[in-house]
């Protein structure tokens, strides 16, 4: 049982990296956000991704931070996974420029770790664990989306 819930919380793994872990771990959300990107509604599809992976992870926080001896375990790196998925939650699939620039500024805001986000990590448990990088995922999709909106903005200007 305990294989099942290491699988569950490091996405298959990826979390059990001797290296930066989160960083290997939100290759995960990159490889979601991949297979998500020709589904209709992506958006849609993407947030109820979320929304699963935060249910199904949250109870195993408590489990995680016992399993590793560590509060927010590196192991568990769902977090990332959700928190870089609401980065490049576009309303139509993320190109392959999104996918890369949602990666690096979902990261700098992870490692970062804004005022908003480092009161998350005070709450308990899974939520704790979760919900900061929930934070940096929002942060990080405004910085990512506002200037690509405005480029994109700007070309049909330009072009119309």
């Amino acid at each position: 049982m305990n294989v099942l819930k290491l699988a569950l919380v490091s996405c298959g793994f990826l979390g059990c990296s001797p290296f930066a872990p989160g960083t290997v771990g939100t290759l995960g959300g990159v490889a979601i956000a991949w297979a998500l990107r020709g589904f209709d509604h992506y958006w849609a599809w993407t947030l109820g991704v979320c929304v699963v992976l935060y249910l199904v992870t949250r109870p195993l926080g408590k489990w995680a931070e016992e399993y590793s001896g560590k509060e927010d375990p590196g192991i568990f790196v769902m977090d990332e996974v959700i928190g870089y998925l609401i980065t490049v939650a576009w309303l139509d699939g993320p190109s392959y420029l999104t996918l890369i620039v949602g990666f690096f500024v979902f990261r700098f805001f992870d490692v970062w770790k804004p005022a908003p986000a480092r009161r998350m990590e005070e709450l308990p448990g899974g939520d704790g664990i979760l919900l900061d990088d929930v934070v940096a995922g929002l942060l990080a999709l405004v910085c990512v989306m506002v200037p690509a909106r405005l480029l994109i903005d700007a070309q049909w200007t330009w072009i119309g």
